[in-house]
């Protein structure tokens, strides 16, 4: 599979975001500490979520902010602002052995039924919203 580790961050930074914007200035320097990232990291994910409009990014050290309720974004608005890999999810190796009856019809084998994966996977991320990851995070408090 091709999701990579920028999917987790930019939960986490949204998390923080939606946690901690009402009592401090949320920062990439403050979610690189919660996150344990490099701040350069945090910032290129907070530019992918400005990008996709779900939070907001006032200039130096504003701080950052959710811009639609929590319970309206999605894990899959979040997956799609960082981590879409379009069509390619799932990565075949180059070159199978075309004189191979399995090589030369490997596609056509697993297209539809990895297409039915990644599919259901969306669905499912469609189901969980931030407001219900914020309510989960809070039970640790």
């Amino acid at each position: 599979m091709q999701i990579t580790e920028r999917f987790t961050l930019a939960i986490h930074t949204m998390l923080c975001i939606a946690y901690f914007s009402d009592k401090i200035k949320v920062t990439s320097t403050f979610i690189a500490q919660s996150t344990n990232s490099n701040p350069v990291v945090i910032r290129r994910i907070l530019g992918q979520l400005k990008e996709a409009e779900l939070i907001e990014v006032k200039a130096g050290v504003g701080g950052a902010y959710i811009k639609k309720d929590l319970k309206d974004t999605t894990l899959f608005d979040i997956f799609t602002a960082v981590d879409a890999v379009g069509n390619d999810f799932f990565n075949f190796h180059s070159n199978p052995n075309c004189q191979c009856p399995i090589g030369k019809n490997i596609h056509s084998i697993l297209d539809e039924h990895l297409t039915k994966v990644q599919l259901a996977m969306n669905e499912e991320m469609k189901k969980t919203n931030l407001q219900e990851l914020l309510s989960e995070t809070k039970e640790f408090f």
